[in-house]
């Protein structure tokens, strides 16, 4: 494909280059990565019980949470600099180097593509667990489920999180509605803390169980950083990028803890790090239908924020890619009337539906979560190389975080720890997700890189680097 063609594909029929719209403000934003990561209170977090216990689940609730609220404050910092489409793979590109970048997009096409996938299998398996009916399959609940939600992010990004906002909103209200109806402040009433975590089962596994919780300890936050995917599409990305992103943090530690102290306090830690529906059963042991039938609704709600969400970024991440040329120039299209990269969305839709039908949950859990410690793993190399070439005051930062390098150097020690925590659960998995990136880095530097063309992918009028 001629350059000529490869640029046409990016223009209107009347010569302009089409680009994304800039349509979002700071609560599109808290949408966006709060939609993303919520579900991870309905599912996924309470595995870390199976690992370690429920004071295990406690602990790497807050240690992990410390891990995300580096995570916002440095990409808080990064984003509102390099406000750009693909997110950490745009900072990569700036600060790091080509091969980076093109690593970075991958982990967070993959991380996206593979929780939309578990959200889906989430929402199939939850109706079909409400229906009861023999030879009910959750198949046709996730096709719908996947294709609804990518063409609902073809027409466009704005009805997408706008959507997005209502459906998380109910979701989180839900939570705090299940919390305030099982008279939180006093023990013994409906909540039994006390009887369910004991000295003598607090930590079952002793702390290599707290180490090993912090796998599915990820769930509770997993997809916050997404708020970067649509730096391009924000009105003041200076602005609304680090106010809904720090917001989103705060939302989402209040709900973790919130989750963990009520399931914690309904169910044993045994049946707590197997179910699929914490807060739903939550809802079934207060003993109200109300309760019930609120939670049931809610976690389908949280699956399709998630979902819709991760369709969203995994896209914007793909025509990235492309419009830097790490990949085919075609996946660059923007449309003319909806203003979305309508090709990437197009072409991630039957990969997801693929992998939603041949994987299970456990396995679209660990493979998101792996994808998304790498590049949590890249951004604390990135903040440092970030700082050393552009100091303070070289260049104009839409936020600067505190106590630099410490949020880095955190972030880098609990991404071991996690690295470590797969590999005690899915250590085959993780090695061949580790060959698997090696190689294709080994093509994309041999065949792929020839096509990029250097000089068009910085987008930035940064001065030249200290010390170049």
């Amino acid at each position: 494909m001629t350059a000529a063609v490869e640029t046409a594909q990016t223009t209107t029929i009347h010569g302009d280059r089409v680009s994304l719209l800039r349509v979002l403000g700071p609560a599109h934003v808290w949408a966006l990565g709060v939609g993303i990561v919520l579900v991870g209170e309905f599912t996924g977090w309470n595995f870390s019980a199976d690992k370690g216990g429920a004071l295990a689940a406690l602990i790497v609730c807050w240690v992990v949470g410390l891990l995300y609220t580096s995570v916002a404050m440095i990409d808080s910092e990064v984003t509102s600099t390099v406000a750009a489409a693909g997110g950490q793979y745009a900072q990569a590109k700036h600060i790091v180097g080509p091969l980076m970048a093109f690593n970075v997009a991958l982990f967070l096409v993959f991380a996206y593509t593979m929780l939309e996938v578990s959200d889906a299998i989430l929402l199939g398996d939850t109706i079909v667990a409400k229906a009861g009916v023999e030879g009910l399959t959750h198949n046709s609940f996730i096709a719908a489920t996947i294709v609804v939600l990518a063409w609902l992010n073809y027409r466009g990004v704005l009805m997408t999180l706008n959507v997005n906002f209502v459906i998380t909103a109910i979701a989180y209200v839900s939570i705090v509605i299940l919390f305030f109806s099982v008279s939180p402040w006093t023990q013994g009433v409906v909540l039994k803390l006390n009887e369910l975590v004991t000295p003598g089962n607090a930590l079952p596994y002793g702390w290599i169980g707290v180490i090993a919780a912090f796998q599915f300890g990820i769930w509770y936050y997993l997809g916050i950083e997404g708020t970067t995917q649509a730096a391009e599409e924000v009105r003041s990305p200076a602005r609304s990028l680090p106010y809904g992103t720090m917001a989103g943090m705060i939302t989402l530690l209040i709900a973790a803890a919130m989750t963990w102290y009520v399931c914690a306090s309904l169910m044993p830690w045994e049946y707590l790090g197997i179910t699929y529906y914490p807060l739903w059963d939550a809802g079934k042991l207060t003993g109200s239908p109300l309760l019930e039938n609120l939670l049931f609704i809610a976690t389908l709600l949280a699956a399709l924020a998630s979902a819709n969400g991760c369709i969203n970024d995994a896209a914007r991440a793909w025509f990235s890619l492309g419009r830097d040329r790490y990949l085919p120039s075609w996946f660059s299209a923007v449309h003319p009337k909806y203003r979305t990269p309508y090709r990437s969305i197009l072409f991630l839709l039957p990969i997801a539906l693929a992998f939603a039908f041949i994987a299970d949950l456990n396995q679209a859990i660990t493979f998101s979560i792996l994808s998304g410690v790498l590049q949590y793993t890249f951004m604390s190399i990135n903040i440092i190389m970030f700082r050393k070439k552009w100091p303070i005051g070289s260049i104009r930062r839409g936020y600067t975080h505190p106590f630099h390098p410490l949020p880095a150097i955190v972030l880098f020690c609990l991404c071991m720890v996690t690295f470590f925590a797969i590999f005690l659960g899915f250590g085959s998995q993780l090695i061949a997700m580790t060959v698997f990136y090696f190689l294709i880095s080994l093509w994309f530097h041999f065949y792929r890189y020839k096509f990029v063309r250097r000089g068009d992918q910085f987008s930035m009028p940064w001065p030249k680097p200290q010390g170049y």
